[in-house]
């Protein structure tokens, strides 16, 4: 080290020093209070103690830097933010707060979970969480992880945040995403969408993936799967599919929520992973009907096949680089359309529409207990951009959710034009 700070003695201040400097000693450890001890005597003596100290400094961070730059640097640890606390939302808070404590190298170990304050029984939601570590209403009977704390205020929920997990309703992301703008760090921010929806605006059609990432400039995966919220909390084995844009950000999201009993694929394929998890609840509304009216397993089985062809049509035709393996291969593809259709929300809601005749709005009161019930309004989006895009007669059962549950269609119609 001694040689590298002589020779950035002479290349710091050009010829004129480097000849008035030739015969400095460079003597002992080269440290920078050594440095001045060997050295400035020298150039003092010479009548250049400014210069001197000057070109000792400059050595000195000339060297530091080289050795810096041939140095691995630690990695810092990413701090997860979770926007959004309900049923499949406390879930992955449950796994999310398990899996950070067992990477502690790769995660800050303090889990924030944005909730949207409400009262239970007079007692505000995030004082029940934090103080009970529960989601009284939205997870109950599954404990939370002590590191796993509810706030009410966003900006304090994602402050410092580098990885931002999105899992509410599709409804409130552009005004969740306006929020975050100036509240999280302008580089290093990656994101992930668990939402299920899309976002028309006439004949234009976006994933919330592409949403968010329009809105704040990150980077944004996505992730869905067969998960139902309540067996994923209880620990039976799932399996889901996170489809990625850089491969290194798969990679991450995979070690966060990856453990024995929840394993993660990541794939190549944003658009299509987002794509299963909206548009497979159409398809189960449509099982709901076929529930509703008793038709049995072959009429379901029959709507789920068209569905999912309606599925894999709409995305290739409409998206650049889906995979049509993702829709038979995948967790998010044909395996959580089983498992919607068999045990979803959307299913229940629809069958119960069937039975009841109550409106859609009033059944997702009586039986989601505050979940938001996403079929129905992406059968309405979907309807609307295949109409602007004059292809609505090529989506057959989309088409017919859309007018069972808008246009006052017979449910025994759900199958006349397949």
């Amino acid at each position: 080290m001694q040689a590298s700070l002589a020779r950035s003695l002479q290349t710091s201040r050009g010829p004129l020093l480097t000849h008035r400097t030739r015969t400095a000693t460079l003597s002992g450890h080269c440290y920078h209070s050594r440095a001045r001890q060997t050295l400035a005597p020298t150039l003092v003596t010479m009548g250049y103690r400014s210069s001197a100290r000057e070109a000792i400094s400059d050595a000195y961070h000339t060297v530091r830097r080289r050795r810096h730059a041939d140095t691995p640097r630690h990695h810092a640890k990413e701090k997860i933010a979770i926007i959004g606390s309900g049923n499949w939302g406390s879930a992955i808070a449950m796994l999310v707060g398990q899996n950070v404590l067992t990477h502690p190298d790769s995660f800050d170990d303090h889990v924030p979970m944005y909730v949207h304050e409400e009262e239970i029984n007079g007692r505000k939601l995030t004082e029940i969480i934090n103080e009970e570590h529960e989601n009284v209403k939205y997870l109950p009977g599954i404990k939370l992880p002590d590191n796993v704390q509810a706030i009410p205020d966003l900006a304090e929920a994602v402050d410092g945040a580098t990885a931002l997990i999105f899992v509410l309703p599709h409804q409130f992301i552009p005004s969740i995403c306006r929020d975050l703008r100036g509240k999280i760090p302008k580089h290093g921010v990656k994101a992930i969408s668990l939402i299920k929806g899309v976002d028309v605006k006439g004949t234009n059609i976006a994933i919330f993936a592409d949403v968010i990432e329009s809105l704040l400039n990150v980077s944004c995966s996505a992730l869905s799967g067969a998960n139902i919220a309540d067996e994923v909390a209880k620990g039976a084995f799932s399996e889901t599919t996170v489809g990625y844009r850089r491969k290194v950000d798969g990679v991450m999201w995979q070690k966060l929520f990856q453990n024995e009993n929840f394993h993660v694929q990541i794939i190549d394929d944003v658009a299509g992973v987002s794509l299963c998890g909206a548009l497979k609840n159409v398809v189960a509304v449509a099982a709901g009907f076929s529930d509703g009216l008793g038709w049995g397993n072959n009429s379901k089985a029959a709507i789920m096949r068209i569905g999912l062809l309606e599925m894999k049509k709409f995305s290739m035709e409409f998206f650049q680089g889906v995979r049509p393996e993702t829709f038979v291969q995948e967790s998010a593809g044909v395996a959580d359309l089983i498992t919607t259709c068999f045990g979803g929300r959307n299913r229940k809601c629809a069958e119960a529409y069937v039975k009841t005749g109550k409106p859609f709005d009033v059944l997702e009161k009586q039986l989601l207990n505050g979940q938001k019930l996403q079929g129905v309004e992406t059968a309405r989006e979907v309807h609307n951009f295949l109409q602007a895009r004059g292809r609505v007669d090529e989506y057959p059962l989309f088409r017919t959710v859309y007018e069972i549950a808008y246009k006052s269609l017979e449910p025994s119609k759900i199958t006349a034009k397949l």
